[in-house]
């Protein structure tokens, strides 16, 4: 499948996660070869290879040089995700975190519930509120829930459990990175697009509005 927008690591590295979680690619399966994948995804080598790196430090592949890379077994004796991610870089974790988000976002504009969609735009109330309140560990906090609340709503629930496991761990980084809730109020208007293109139903509108909050 070739990607038709601006050919970036962090979509690949996205389509090969929901390759990993459909079944396409299965644990101890070796992962295709470098020009296999150029030519799959349409992309450079050096974007190949970015998106591997990121997918084997956040513990998804494992790069065995000279033989090739492998999706990660877990067999029962193996490292939980959630006892990995209490050892891994807050950083490691959110680039992991923001892969997802831009899927999650087209899937969650097509599979939403009204009842989800409620829960969405209530998170993004609470977010901009305290945005201009200066509550920044509550506006985190409102911003962490309105993204797992689209997770949730994207119909996948191995999306959704992948999203919050990571996300369950930035909290703290967050409060590092921001002293104030400065950043939030410059991109409520950003998160108030996605909301309203997930409740229109538009894929196109809610990939182009996710990838404008990662750029941000």
């Amino acid at each position: 499948m070739t990607i038709n927008r601006k050919s970036l690591a962090d979509e690949v590295a996205s389509q090969l996660i929901a390759f990993i979680n459909s079944g396409h690619f299965v644990a101890g399966q070796q992962l295709p070869t470098e020009p296999e994948l150029m030519k799959q995804f349409g992309v450079g080598r050096s974007t190949v290879r970015e998106a591997v790196r990121m997918l084997a430090n956040s513990g998804l592949l494992r790069v065995q040089q000279g033989v090739g890379t492998f999706i990660v077994e877990n067999p029962e004796n193996s490292e939980p995700l959630h006892q990995r991610l209490k050892r891994a870089a807050a950083k490691d974790i959110d680039e992991v975190r923001q892969l997802l988000e831009v899927d999650i976002a087209q899937k969650a504009a097509v599979n939403h519930t009204q009842k989800q969609l409620d829960q969405i735009e209530e998170y993004l109330k609470e977010r901009i509120r305290t945005s201009h309140e200066g509550k920044t560990e509550e506006c985190i906090q409102a911003d962490i829930n309105f993204h797992l609340s689209i997770a949730k709503a994207s119909g996948n629930d191995i999306l959704a459990d992948l999203y919050q496991a990571f996300s369950s761990r930035l909290k703290s980084w967050f409060l590092q990175i921001h002293p104030d809730t400065s950043r939030f109020i410059e991109t409520n208007d950003l998160h108030q697009s996605l909301f309203l293109s997930i409740k229109e139903g538009n894929e196109e509108d809610a990939f182009n509005y996710a990838r404008q909050i990662l750029k941000r």
